[in-house]
């Protein structure tokens, strides 16, 4: 369940807002006259996210390579590499 705050408590509750965040690693919903304005997570939640969207775009990036025919064999590659170790 998300949890939803006023602005207000950001200033007034705000350590309570951040234990929130660091002990459930979710972000909290803050609004403004009543309508969403921001989210705030703690920094791990956020590296973790930010971390799940690169792993996606290297996914992507690898899917994009299959489609396009722009992969080589692991074995070609690990042979490259002894020949280049053994000049």
């Amino acid at each position: 369940m998300p949890s939803i705050r006023p602005s207000s408590d950001l200033r007034n509750k705000y350590n309570e807002i951040s234990e929130f965040c660091h002990k459930y690693y979710e972000p909290v919903y803050i609004t403004k006259n009543g309508r969403g304005d921001l989210a705030v997570m703690s920094i791990e939640t956020f590296e973790r996210l930010v971390g799940k969207f690169e792993l996606y775009k290297l996914l992507d990036e690898g899917m994009e390579a299959i489609k396009n025919k722009k992969v080589v064999a692991a074995g070609d590659v690990f042979a490259q590499i002894e020949r280049e170790l053994e000049e």
